[in-house]
């Protein structure tokens, strides 16, 4: 059954906006770094991004020897990542930085179009393991962790009601506690059993 809609009002899937690509302005400067700069600037990234972008872009420029990275593609942007994660093991985080502000240098500033894109690999964070208190505090000689409550100080202490009796759940928090020191200093997550 054909819906009526009052008053010429068009269908409902022309109500949506057509998505428009993006129409740049020309860039004033001459020099490449001062052209991303400008584009930064005028898209409104922060002034933090600015500065980020900036560094991957003129490292990425020196790494290549100083050529502009018009005469170059998919094989440099890829041996230059290549190097940040084998050479210089950057984190995942930080590769993907570098992998963005090398992508808006290209799409956003020399407008030339990535169809080798898709074949950059992008680093995936590696996921914590999960290791049970109980493991951890037999496995603490092998960890270089002697005993965690020793660099706490006095921050673990025993709480009493009126009658002078422990509280019942003090056995269990300090179990979470101690996890918790064990966890930051082997940089490992922990279940609480």
């Amino acid at each position: 059954m054909p819906s009526v809609l009052p008053f010429g009002t068009p269908a409902r899937g022309s109500l949506r906006p057509q998505a428009k690509v993006l129409e740049l302005p020309a860039l004033r400067s001459v020099r490449l770094l001062d052209q991303v700069r400008e584009r930064l600037r005028g898209l409104h990234y922060s002034l933090r991004t600015e500065d980020a972008y900036l560094h991957w872009c003129r490292a990425f420029i020196r790494f290549h020897g100083r050529r502009h990275p018009a005469e170059m593609g998919a094989a440099e942007v890829e041996a230059f990542l290549t190097f940040l994660a084998a050479e210089r093991s950057v984190a995942a985080s930080t590769h993907n930085q570098a992998l963005s502000a090398l992508l808006f240098l290209y799409g956003k500033v020399l407008q030339v179009r990535l169809p080798w894109l898709s074949t950059i690999g992008r680093p995936t964070v590696q996921k914590r393991r999960v290791i049970d208190a109980s493991v951890l505090q037999s496995a603490a000689p092998w960890l270089h962790v002697v005993d965690p409550a020793a660099h706490v100080g006095n921050r673990k202490r025993v709480t009493r009601h009126a009658s002078g009796n422990r509280d019942a759940d003090v056995e269990q928090r300090d179990q979470k506690t101690r996890c918790n020191e064990i966890q930051n200093m082997a940089r490992i997550e922990c279940v609480h059993t």
